[in-house]
């Protein structure tokens, strides 16, 4: 059969594989996004300078978060291959030195958030902003070590395809985080209103109950005892890090190279004025929301591959990764005509600010054209994480970001004077260019391990 008519005829097989496993991956996906969406609109309502405030303190957080993220996710298909392979005991192993790793990365990482005013000020951040910015950081610095010892604990189980707990503990985090924002955002039962600060409480907080829910129900589930997660106290092994980090470090650089186009973009938009910071705000919470979907089919779509070629099948890999791409282009799809819809409805639910609403309006007509690329960038880096190809995708994606992207977003939007539309321009630039090359390599790398 050739390689065409096969896919044809496994998609409906892939698909319904890679929903089943996306299903509690999106919920989890959409309530953290809907965490940053409640800061986003606690903020907001407080005005544009706490507003601001958040935006700019989650742009720094997340360019130091995403690197340990990265690195952590490549637990994930470490163990679906050796889940797919019937290797228990390495699960167990990955899991335990995962945990130390996350330890391990926690305390530099802490230590650099620690630095966000100087690098503001450096930066020439709008000096209205930095006050808020800095108070959001300061607290996230207490709920980063939680967040990267969760990050180990929900790679293991997406690893061997378990990703309802994954939902459950995001539910929980959701909930400590909104009632966080009510009592130090907002400021209820007698206490003062904290402004961007009290949206960093309250999601720190959210991260420490994520990390307890999710301990508590691998310990306690029996799907994990022949896994032995927790069987032994096991030492940092040199080998076994060496080894996550191998996967882990490229695609940490993948990761780094888009999120922090985005953290550079929020930066450029904070020397434009507190109204184009909030403005893009606006923006980025709406396509992050929305990229929660393909992006939870982008994990169980490197699950889904990571279990075919652990069963020694490439492909039935090589399908499954194009099922995965295919499905995320399609969502992005549905969702950009959406926004074409109620852009203007969209931005009036975050904010009342007229300035900020009608930017925004703007702006979310750049979210509806990027995001078609965007999802099948992101759903091409899942299938190639599947195939354990890191390295050469983490060079594509540099290119594209940072070769394409960023100079075009900095040439437009700061010296031709275009602002906030020319800062979006380079960023679709950089998408789009991203999603060629990485299908363009998925093609090339899954290609030759079926033959």
């Amino acid at each position: 059969m050739n390689p065409q008519a096969r896919f044809k005829d496994t998609f409906p097989r892939d698909a319904r594989a890679i929903l089943a496993l996306a299903g509690p991956l999106a919920v989890n996906n959409l309530v953290l996004a809907g965490m940053m969406l409640t800061n986003t609109v606690m903020a907001g309502r407080l005005g544009p300078g706490p507003l601001a405030g958040v935006a700019v303190g989650n742009s720094y957080y997340q360019a130091f978060w995403l690197f340990g993220l990265g690195v952590l996710m490549s637990i994930s298909p470490l163990v679906a291959h050796a889940y797919g392979a019937g290797r228990d005991e390495e699960v167990g192993r990955r899991f335990r030195q995962g945990v130390w790793l996350a330890l391990m990365l926690a305390v530099p990482l802490v230590g650099l958030l620690a630095c966000v005013e100087p690098v503001l000020r450096w930066f020439g951040t709008d000096p209205r902003a930095i006050p808020h910015a800095a108070g959001y950081v300061y607290a996230m610095c207490f709920g980063m070590p939680a967040m990267l010892v969760f990050l180990a604990h929900r790679y293991a189980s997406e690893g061997i395809g378990w990703t309802r707990p994954v939902m459950y503990t995001a539910l929980v985090g959701l909930a400590v985080n909104v009632a966080g924002n009510l009592l130090f955002t907002r400021g209820s039962f007698g206490l003062p209103s904290l402004g961007a600060q009290g949206c960093g409480i309250a999601t720190a907080l959210a991260c420490w109950a994520m990390l307890a829910t999710m301990h508590l129900y691998q310990r306690r589930h029996a799907v994990y005892r022949r896994f032995g997660l927790f069987a032994r106290f096991e030492r940092p092994d040199r080998a076994s890090l060496r080894e996550i980090l191998a996967l882990g470090l490229p695609i940490s650089g993948s990761v780094v190279s888009e999120g922090a186009l985005f953290v550079v973009a929020a930066l450029l938009m904070s020397t434009l004025g507190t109204v184009q910071v909030a403005a893009h705000q606006v923006a980025i919470a709406y396509a992050a929301l929305m990229f929660m979907i393909p992006l939870s089919l982008h994990s169980a779509t490197t699950i889904h591959v990571g279990h075919q070629l652990g069963r020694g099948d490439p492909v039935a890999g090589r399908n499954a990764g194009w099922a995965g791409i295919a499905m995320c282009g399609l969502v992005m799809a549905a969702s950009s005509l959406v926004l074409l819809a109620a852009r203007a409805g969209i931005a009036a639910t975050f904010t009342a600010d007229p300035a900020v609403i009608a930017l925004a309006t703007s702006l979310l007509l750049f979210v509806a054209v990027f995001q078609i690329p965007d999802g099948l960038q992101v759903g091409a880096a899942g299938a190639l994480r599947g195939f354990k190809d890191a390295r050469v995708p983490m060079l594509l994606n540099f290119t594209a970001y940072w070769l394409v992207g960023f100079p075009l977003a900095w040439w437009l939007g700061i010296r031709m004077g275009a602002g906030p539309d020319g800062i979006w321009t380079g960023l679709i630039a950089g998408l789009f260019t991203c999603a060629v090359l990485l299908i363009w390599r998925y093609r090339r790398i899954s290609g030759s391990s079926s033959r």
